[in-house]
């Protein structure tokens, strides 16, 4: 049987905090960084997890982006008011 040459989608991180010094907490979304799971794994976990995939860190521009429409979505566009 053949094997199908896929090009795998960009895969993104955005490391949102830590927990005793042990463990990671991030995003993690494939393609689309507005789309993501929040998921948290032992650091070393987090590393290998990172290079099988590799994923792309998000800048702080992308996250400050990401969290505006997060907030325009939950509370309606800013300025317009019913």
């Amino acid at each position: 049987m053949q094997q199908l040459n896929v090009e795998q989608p960009p895969c993104f991180i955005h490391v949102t905090g830590t927990q005793r010094e042990k463990y990671i907490e991030f995003e993690f979304s494939i393609g689309d960084p507005e789309l993501a799971v929040e998921m948290i794994m032992p650091v070393k976990a987090f590393e290998e997890f990172c290079t099988q995939y590799r994923v792309q860190h998000l800048s702080a521009d992308a996250v400050c982006k990401l969290e505006y429409e997060r907030l325009k979505w939950r509370f309606g566009q800013p300025g317009i008011t019913e």
